[in-house]
């Protein structure tokens, strides 16, 4: 199930607030100016399903989603829990970053934990399969897949060159939770 938890920055261990109510999810994370929309899924996909077969089972979506908000390239990742790189992918993701556009995920299958690090409050994503995420770019966060991933993910990109990030240099993300899935 969809969870956020909202911190102060400076107390990881007391949550300010939490829900699990997907329109409270979305009320709150759009006062930050955070996109969270929940999108019907195939049963079909599969983690270590081809980008292919991913992208050709939600391609209508894609397309609109595309076309609405101007994105360039798409690409997947998928990841089960047997993936060789799945320890040094976990690492890439979990210090505090951002982008200089947008970071868009719709979770296909599985789930996974986003900081979102705006002000001073940290916003703890659960996403599972059908939610949509629309980080806003430059948004320090940090994203954590597990150490037994089983997740089918399409992300989205106003960037040709796709996923690049900019490293804060901050440890905040060792203070916060972790997906233990």
């Amino acid at each position: 199930m969809s969870h956020l938890a909202v911190f102060d920055d400076n107390k990881p261990s007391q949550p300010l607030s939490s829900t699990e109510e997907p329109k409270q999810i979305q009320r709150m994370l759009a006062e930050v100016g955070v996109r969270f929309e929940q999108w019907p899924t195939s049963p079909d996909i599969r983690a270590g399903d081809s980008q292919e077969a991913v992208i050709a089972a939600y391609k209508a979506q894609i397309n609109d989603l595309c076309a609405t908000e101007g994105y360039q390239t798409v690409d997947v990742i998928s990841l089960g829990s047997d993936h060789p790189d799945k320890v040094a992918l976990r690492d890439k993701f979990l210090s505090e970053h951002h982008h200089s556009e947008d970071e868009v995920r719709f979770f296909v299958r599985g789930q996974g934990l986003f900081a979102l690090h705006i002000g001073s409050r940290v916003y703890e994503v659960t996403c599972e399969q059908g939610d949509l995420l629309s980080v806003p770019a430059n948004t320090r966060h940090w994203f954590d897949l597990g150490p037994n991933p089983d997740l089918v993910a399409i992300r989205f990109f106003n960037n040709p060159d796709g996923w690049v990030a900019h490293y804060s240099g901050s440890d905040i993300a060792a203070s916060y939770s972790r997906l233990e899935n």
